[in-house]
């Protein structure tokens, strides 16, 4: 059970460490809410099944919920700390936190990108011929245009893309199908990536992700997250930068100018308590219509 774990590591780091009964209590606050979140929305029983994705959706609740920057990043560092632990103690195969950039290095925990960052961004490989900078150029284009999790991403497949109708056929958390619209600019750049890029990857011509790394392997979530934070060093912008932090503007900048909050959310594929509670359905060209009319490259 996840609360045995916990309880090991609460006295782990009471006995073995010496930290104090308020350090310890803030840590068993911190991760009692997270346990709750796995085991009361995600269904999650076994800490191998949580992916970095959960994480940043849980902290993004919380901001959600109005909490401040220093309040996020204790949870952060709390849940770091705790999957360090279960690592040692092999109830886990790897620390999946390991990547992720501590609070200590963010002089805030950002919201969103503005639209300006985001155009400074994409702009960092557009209209480059190097074989990388063409796919990492469709790669972000991606992330942004339809708000995927890095873990979606490097999953999507050759024949979930929909050029015609402008339409991915995502695969989610928990293998759940979702089908999110995308616009000209990622269009162009997929197409591109497709034409000059990904033959001379895929030299056997069986892979069947849609992006691959140069020995024609499917990309992993961690090089995805390289690519976002070496284009933004490129692009000169000093925010601490993931990929869920596109998924988050995504979603902010369809919302702030006009679009339906639940059309957002069924194209976020959220599965939370507090998404699901005003779910409603929403046919494939109602959100395709949203997408062009809201979506700022659509």
């Amino acid at each position: 059970m996840l609360s045995d774990s916990l309880r090991d590591f609460l006295g782990h780091i009471r006995l073995e460490r010496g930290l104090s009964e308020l350090t310890a209590l803030a840590y068993k606050s911190d991760l009692e809410l997270f346990l709750g979140y796995l085991d009361n929305e995600l269904k999650l029983s076994d800490f191998s099944e949580v992916v970095r994705d959960d994480i940043l959706d849980f902290l993004e609740l919380g901001q959600a919920d109005g909490l401040s920057s220093s309040t996020l990043a204790r949870r952060l560092v709390s849940i770091k700390v705790f999957f360090r632990f279960l690592a040692f103690e092999k109830v886990i195969s790897h620390d999946i936190t390991e990547i992720m950039d501590g609070p200590r290095l963010w002089q805030v925990l950002p919201d969103f990108l503005g639209v300006s960052e985001v155009d400074s961004l994409l702009a960092v490989y557009s209209g480059k011929h190097e074989l990388l900078a063409i796919r990492n150029c469709a790669i972000l284009e991606v992330l942004y245009a339809s708000g995927l999790r890095a873990s979606e991403l490097t999953s999507l497949r050759l024949d979930k893309v929909d050029f015609n109708e402008g339409y991915l056929r995502v695969l989610g958390k928990r293998d759940k199908e979702r089908v999110v619209p995308f616009g000209q600019e990622a269009s162009q750049a997929m197409l591109r990536y497709l034409r000059e890029v990904r033959p001379k990857h895929d030299k056997s011509g069986v892979a069947l992700e849609f992006f691959l790394s140069v020995n024609g392997r499917p990309l992993t979530r961690e090089r995805i997250w390289m690519i976002v934070q070496d284009a933004a060093r490129l692009a000169g912008i000093e925010k601490r930068i993931y990929p869920h932090l596109l998924r988050h503007s995504f979603a902010t900048h369809l919302l702030n100018n006009g679009a339906d909050l639940r059309v957002i959310q069924e194209m976020l594929g959220h599965a939370s308590v507090e998404t699901t509670q005003i779910y409603t359905h929403t046919d494939v060209n109602r959100m395709a219509q949203a997408h062009k009319q809201f979506h700022p490259r659509s």
